[in-house]
């Protein structure tokens, strides 16, 4: 006797085909979706930290200017270092001679000096205002510290002195004097006398002396201290 219309072997067969289809469908779908919340998530954090890592710890900054070679490489035909920048020590231990400083360009230097042009993308503003790639220093400037509040600095006969003692200044570009400029200067309270390394290069304190600011930096305007290069790969260690 024949089995009836729809069962058998044959519609046992059919039925056990169509499972596996059916079943990896009603599956995937949460599966999927937990993976795209996981993936949101986990980006959403990193923005955050991040954010914050940027906002209180340390930012990534990009060197477009020849000022501070060769501490710091930025010339045109060189590949501008990334730094980092310890924004908390400056705000815990202060900023002290010798510093690398990253600071706001408030006296608006940069009108008046000679930076290589930076290529800029709407992308990498976005990730650089959340920290996730270096700035590029358009409104911010870095030099060393030469003198803090209350210093008398010196410039004459192409050395430096501050108070009354002479820098032995071993980071110089080669083949420069420690200064070209003669001036005599003694530092306000709560600021700073500051100076590239390549002293024929840098526009610097010296070149703003006229300027109602009169060449110094308030520590206010300090971003924080540059301790470590991070690109390019070859240069990569400790700022001295």
């Amino acid at each position: 006797m024949s089995p009836p219309q729809g069962e058998g072997p044959g519609a046992a067969r059919r039925a056990l085909g169509r499972q596996p289809r059916n079943e990896p469908a009603t599956a995937s779908a949460p599966h999927h979706g937990s993976l795209l919340r996981e993936l949101a998530g986990v980006i959403v954090s990193a923005i955050v930290i991040s954010l914050l890592t940027k906002t209180f710890l340390v930012q990534a900054f990009f060197i477009p200017s020849a000022s501070m070679e060769p501490t710091l490489h930025g010339c045109p035909g060189c590949v501008g270092d990334r730094v980092l920048v310890n924004k908390l020590v400056t705000h815990i231990a202060g900023v002290h001679h010798g510093d690398i400083v990253v600071f706001q360009d408030s006296a608006e230097w940069l009108t008046t000096a000679s930076v290589t042009p930076v290529e800029h993308s709407a992308v990498h503003d976005a990730l650089a205002s959340i920290g996730l790639a270096p700035a590029t220093s358009e409104a911010d400037l870095v030099k060393r510290v030469i003198g803090v509040g209350g210093d008398t600095v010196e410039g004459r006969g192409g050395h430096v002195y501050v108070n009354g003692t002479q820098l032995h200044e071993l980071y110089l570009f080669p083949g420069d004097s420690a200064t070209e400029v003669n001036f005599l200067v003694t530092v306000p309270a709560g600021e700073l006398r500051v100076m590239g390394d390549h002293r024929s290069q840098s526009a610097d304190s010296r070149s703003h002396q006229q300027e109602p600011g009169k060449g110094f930096v308030p520590v206010k305007d300090v971003v924080g201290r540059a301790f470590v290069i991070i690109w390019p790969l070859n240069r990569v260690g400790s700022v001295g």
